[in-house]
């Protein structure tokens, strides 16, 4: 139970939670910590953010403060990759220890909100993360609630796999096949494959091998073998992904034995792309747009594929909600909706 003081009469008392100043668009945050003691000298400032009443808490036995309540849902929720900050103004974030995917069980979290007075905010899941990155916080709604209620949160938490979590990026060899005729015969200058690497080299792996390959197919062939051979763990050929009669890419990593996963994509730009897998090594297709637009369907898979997650017919296609890159004059991916379900 909470008393309200008259702040004239709150000298000594002890505060049962943060007191909040807001300074319009500058800043907010607390202005009295919670078990400060009030002294005489606070009730002019305490008065100045307009609180003319300081509650005093007075907490049953099956009750849970709010800042220990944020303690134990996070501790509950939160999986291998993850830090958690010290409850501030009631709320516990969650902080990636190391670049990688974010992995948020979306189910799980809606029945999580679904408890009353429950607020578990996450980024999107297979959202790319960088390391200190705040990615969730959770809270509840009042100040005090019942220890039943906290108890339902943690039991959810753990009766599923971690609620939220960051998959690390692991460091592959990556091999490289760039397909065209033009390339191949030197009348112009290879500008994809140095965009490809760059992309590749961001995320902490590596090119080992670029081969040059003809529109032929018993060519791409040859090198997705050879490649794998000399130790590639994912395989990536760019070029010759239209619809066009001399494009073959798509013929060659078929011919290869891969199996593939999809040849299409409902995401713009990206549409022409192809995934398939020779054993248990990725071969990626790219169309064009991935040497031409910043961020593309290439940016949505290679983080999963690099913390070793075997991508689905089923992630392909649910791409679709939110696949439609808005063209942004000024790109902030991956802060932004593209690819985000």
């Amino acid at each position: 139970m909470m008393l309200s003081i008259p702040v004239h009469e709150a000298v000594g008392c002890v505060l049962a939670h943060d007191v909040t100043r807001i300074v319009p668009q500058k800043s907010k945050g607390p202005a009295f910590r919670k078990g400060h003691i009030i002294r005489a000298e606070d009730i002019d400032p305490l008065l100045d953010i307009g609180k003319a009443h300081i509650y005093v808490l007075e907490m049953s036995p099956d009750q849970v403060h709010e800042d220990a309540a944020a303690r134990r849902i996070a501790t509950a929720a939160v999986g291998p990759g993850l830090d958690m900050t010290e409850p501030s103004e009631g709320r516990v974030d969650l902080i990636a220890q190391y670049p990688g995917v974010l992995k948020v069980d979306v189910p799980a979290l809606n029945r999580l909100n679904a408890i009353q007075d429950m607020a578990f905010a996450t980024l999107h899941t297979n959202h790319r993360v960088a390391a200190g990155q705040h990615v969730a916080g959770t809270r509840v709604i009042p100040l005090v609630v019942p220890e039943q209620i906290v108890a339902e949160a943690e039991k959810l938490c753990r009766d599923a796999p971690p609620l939220i979590t960051v998959k690390p990026y692991q460091s592959l060899p990556v091999g490289m096949i760039t397909t065209g005729s033009e390339v191949f015969h030197g009348r112009i200058e290879d500008k994809f494959g140095p965009v490809v690497e760059e992309k590749i080299n961001m995320l902490g792996s590596r090119i080992i091998r670029q081969i040059f390959v003809s529109d032929d197919v018993d060519s791409t062939v040859e090198a997705i073998h050879v490649l794998v051979d000399e130790g590639a763990r994912m395989v990536l050929l760019t070029g010759g992904m239209s619809v066009d009669p001399d494009d073959r890419t798509p013929a060659g990593i078929r011919a290869s034995g891969a199996q593939v996963v999809a040849y299409g994509a409902p995401t713009f730009p990206g549409a022409m792309f192809m995934l398939a897998y020779l054993d248990d090594v990725p071969v990626l297709g790219l169309p064009g747009c991935v040497m031409y637009h910043r961020t593309s369907i290439f940016d949505l898979i290679l983080p999963r594929l690099l913390t070793g997650e075997r991508i689905a017919r089923e992630d392909i296609t649910g791409l679709g909600h939110g696949g439609f890159c808005a063209g942004c004059d000024d790109c902030r991916y991956p802060l932004c909706g593209y690819g985000k379900i």
